[in-house]
């Protein structure tokens, strides 16, 4: 089909430029379309030699083809039309034009198309390699605000470019500023244009592994291993092949946050190559590093106005202090710019009587933190909310249940804290506790570009980061009491070490209603046992191929919200499904990136069940080989989300029986080409999203039956062509974002008239037109037209 179009437009082409100079009364016109297939030739040639298939309808490929057939003919026949034919004249120019618009029209949408399917497609293949891998390996943007970060980026920026500095340390205390001024060099016009596309970024934890960070470099390189690497001889030969790859231009390494243990593995990453250097960060000043910037705490005017900042003095709504007063706060905060954040934070808009209770407790006029224990007993002091607010330190500390360095995902939080502090569904009171805890500093919320119709209710792409130092006030402020007492308890295993509390007892008796366990690639050790009669909520964080759920999990009579997160580079099988069977009260589930063989094979029903998430997982087979049926297996089902999982072809048949349903997410699958005639059955359904599955083509009639769907959203779903011919029986119908439907430009269908309820449509200035006509049929609908623009905010940075 492509080498018919690209056939077709050569033809037409070359016709042109040979009759207009032969036909005088049309040279103008002729001239003007030979320029215009000038202009498009190369757009052409890049269209026919990029794929075998165009990226638009066969039928429209098809009628551009004979138009332009058609076009050869009547340019020929130009060279026949009298002078004084005027009418003949005038029919043949418009012809010409009409055929030009055509051409171009085709040229830009295709490629648009063809460019928008190939950016989402790269997306999911970007996050499914790099999202939930350990090690960043991309420098994030710097904070919008720093101060008093332009004179030492200078001088770090001057002793890294030395000749003889290849590994550089950059040190100071947690909570300094070290990820900052890092984040600020690399954004140095001289150091980008020196090291370009080479400036790799590895933040560490605090027991790093050689094989996981050097195949997360690779990854983001886009370069494969040969074999799977097993050791760190292997990785570091791989790290190798790497750098020599990108010879001879420039290369910068950081390595950021060094823990006192692992000073040597810099040492792993040096090779004698031109322009190739190394910045570590680390609270530790080791003595074997050669050369060495140290990071000092603000000063005290700096200080002022970070604080100023933080505690939006320069808002007329907040309580301005006596300058002394806050030169003591500031003062007890020695410099240190997270502290300065948090504390600024907690105090801002507070009442008079709050400062001046709190500046009693602060005003120590520490100026220097000694260790890091010391650091989290000064922020700690930050953490006192009054009484309607207190939730918000329980969201804080529950942060902690994920691992360090990781986006958190903002669907996981809401799930979790639906069950443990009864919010509500939708998630609005979930996002707003973030929103304080983001603007007090204690965490970072990062919220994707919304039109209005999903700001209410779509937060699969908002994520949360934290500063490790927070993480670790989170996690100590969690283990104040004994860990049999802890309403939280969180465990971090390294390798095949299992904590000696857990191993002293047979049968460890705990009390927590959260429970969250963390195992790294070493692990491989069994399970000990574990009675938590009470946990409500279990967290399992691995990064394991395999991986087997404990067996203490059957025996949690009380859990409501299971989250498993594998964190990777592969998608991991999990075994011992069968034990959620015997779990009465398990409302929620969120699998990542695990490879489902069957949900409903060894299950019994999950007769709570209430909500299913399943985010970058492989669930082409999750629904087969049921030994019952899947409206059996989860009767009371209301809500799947089905996210990145690039193995979605078609939506399993039997999701249409289970009547309960009322939510249907499906987003980013871009395999999945059809929705199942069946799915008119769930009558109960509010919201079907729809959004970025490319490959869907069309929506089934049957969803006519959907009386009560008030959300549709196909934003992004490049292959739908038309709306369904009855979609104005959706009488329910409030939303519908078809924003990014770049096919859909034929006539709505009339029925599209009677959406009396229809209140917003969300889409782009094309489709925006074809709505003129029904806006005046419809009083309250309001379009609103999208912003062009594709999501990157949850790519790592």
């Amino acid at each position: 089909m492509a080498a018919a179009f690209g056939e077709g437009f050569a033809v037409l082409h070359v016709t042109v430029k040979d009759v207009v100079s032969k036909a005088r009364m049309f040279k103008p016109i002729l001239k003007h379309l030979e320029s215009t297939l000038d202009r498009l030739a190369p757009t052409v040639n890049e269209i026919t030699q990029s794929s075998e298939q165009l990226d638009l309808p066969e039928v429209e490929t098809n009628s551009l083809i004979e138009h332009m057939e058609e076009g050869e003919k009547l340019v020929l026949n130009c060279m026949k039309i009298r002078w004084w034919n005027y009418c003949f004249k005038l029919y043949y120019s418009l012809k010409l034009k009409e055929l030009v618009e055509e051409i171009v029209r085709f040229c830009q949408l295709d490629m648009q198309v063809h460019s928008t399917r190939n950016v989402l497609r790269t997306l999911v293949n970007v996050n499914i390699n790099l999202q939930k891998q350990r090690v960043l390996c991309a420098v994030r943007d710097p904070p919008d605000f720093t101060v008093g970060l332009d004179m030492p980026m200078k001088e770090l920026k001057t002793l890294l470019l030395k000749e003889e500095v290849q590994l550089l340390l950059l040190t100071a205390p947690g909570g300094c500023g070290k990820t900052t001024l890092v984040q600020m060099l690399c954004q140095d016009d001289q150091i980008r244009g020196m090291f370009e596309g080479n400036i790799l970024f590895v933040n560490l934890s605090k027991t790093p592994n050689v094989k996981v960070i050097v195949q997360n470099l690779l990854n983001y390189k886009n370069m494969q291993p040969n074999f799977q690497i097993q050791s760190d001889e292997d990785a570091i030969n791989q790290l190798s092949q790497l750098l020599n790859h990108l010879t001879p231009n420039p290369i910068l390494l950081i390595l950021d946050d060094v823990w006192l243990g692992s000073e040597s593995l810099p040492e792993k990453f040096k090779f004698d190559l031109p322009n190739y250097k190394i910045l570590v960060t680390s609270r530790t000043a080791f003595p074997r590093f050669k050369f060495t910037y140290h990071l000092k705490p603000l000063d005290d005017v700096d200080a002022m106005t970070l604080f100023h900042r933080s505690a939006s003095l320069h808002d007329e709504n907040s309580y301005i202090p006596a300058e002394e007063d806050a030169k003591k706060i500031v003062r007890g905060c020695g410099g240190f710019p997270l502290v300065i954040k948090v504390i600024g934070g907690s105090l801002r808009r507070q009442h008079e009587v709050v400062w001046h209770s709190r500046l009693m407790k602060w005003s120590d006029g520490q100026f220097y933190f000694s260790s890091d224990t010391e650091l989290l007993a000064h922020l700690q002091k930050s953490l006192e909310f009054s009484d309607d607010k207190v939730i918000i330190k329980e969201c804080f500390m529950d942060l902690g249940s994920f691992p360090e360095d990781q986006r958190i995902p903002a669907a996981a939080l809401i799930d979790m804290w639906a069950e443990l502090y009864k919010l509500d569904e939708d998630g609005i009171h979930a996002i707003a506790n973030l929103q304080e805890l983001n603007i007090r500093n204690l965490a970072s919320l990062i919220m994707a570009r919304k039109d209005a119709s999903e700001v209410k209710s779509y937060y699969n792409e908002d994520f949360v980061t934290q500063h490790d130092i927070l993480r670790e006030l989170a996690m100590h402020q969690s283990s104040q009491e004994s860990i049999g007492q802890r309403s939280r308890l969180i465990i971090n295993i390294s390798g095949n070490n299992i904590p000696k509390w857990w191993t002293e007892q047979k049968q460890q008796l705990i009390k927590a209603r959260l429970l969250s366990i963390s195992t790294d690639e070493l692990f491989s050790s069994s399970w000990c046992n574990i009675q938590g009669s009470k946990v409500e909520v279990l967290v399992l964080n691995f990064h394991t191929k395999n991986y087997t759920l404990p067996e203490f999990v059957e025996k949690m009579d009380k859990l409501k919200v299971l989250i498993i997160n594998n964190y990777g580079f592969f998608h991991s099988k999990i075994s011992n499904f069968q034990f959620l069977g015997s779990l009465p009260n398990l409302k929620r589930i969120r699998l990542e990136k695990v490879s489902i063989p069957s949900l409903c094979e060894t299950l019994v029903p999950l007769k709570s069940l209430k909500k299913i998430s399943l985010f970058m997982c492989n669930i082409g087979k999750a629904f087969e080989n049921c030994t019952i049926q899947v409206s059996d297996a989860f009767p009371n089902l209301m809500e799947i989300n089905i996210d990145y999982c690039n193995d979605l072809e078609e939506l399993p048949l039997g999701l249409c029986d289970i009547i309960h349903l009322k939510k249907i997410s499906i987003t980013n699958c871009h395999k999945l080409f059809a929705l199942p005639e069946e799915i008119g059955k769930l009558v109960n359904l509010e919201v079907l999203r729809l959004r970025s599955c490319t490959d869907l083509s069309e929506l089934p009639d049957s969803i006519r039956s959907l009386h009560k769907l008030s959300i549709l959203d196909i934003a992004d779903c490049l292959s739908i062509m038309k709306l369904p011919k009855h979609i104005g029986e959706l009488c329910n119908l409030n939303e519908l974002n078809m924003k990014g439907c770049l096919r859909l430009r034929t006539q709505f269908p009339e029925s599209i008239m009677d959406l009396e309820q229809l209140k917003l449509v969300v889409c782009d200035e094309e489709r925006a037109r074809l709505w003129e006509p029904i806006k005046e049929f419809l009083p309250k609908l309001k379009v609103k037209v999208a912003e062009k623009d594709i999501n990157l905010n949850w790519l790592p940075k």
